[in-house]
């Protein structure tokens, strides 16, 4: 009767770990992710305008203070 060693669990943690990520990866590309993914991908894009413009009008009158 053999035992496992160290090396034995090393293969198992590294299959373990191997097949998580395979999962994760699965998981991220899938069909129903889609969406969520060209939203996020989107997101710097989406910039609101009505806050850009109150930014910069803010921006103008505390400089006219001065």
């Amino acid at each position: 009767m053999t035992l496992m060693d160290i090396n034995d669990l090393r293969g198992i943690h590294t299959l373990l770990v191997l097949a998580v990520f395979i999962g994760i990866v699965w998981w991220a590309y899938s069909a129903h992710r889609n969406k969520p993914n060209d939203e996020a991908a989107h997101l710097p894009f989406d910039d609101d305008d009505d806050e850009i413009d109150r930014r910069t009008l803010e921006k103008e009158q505390t400089e006219k203070k001065r």
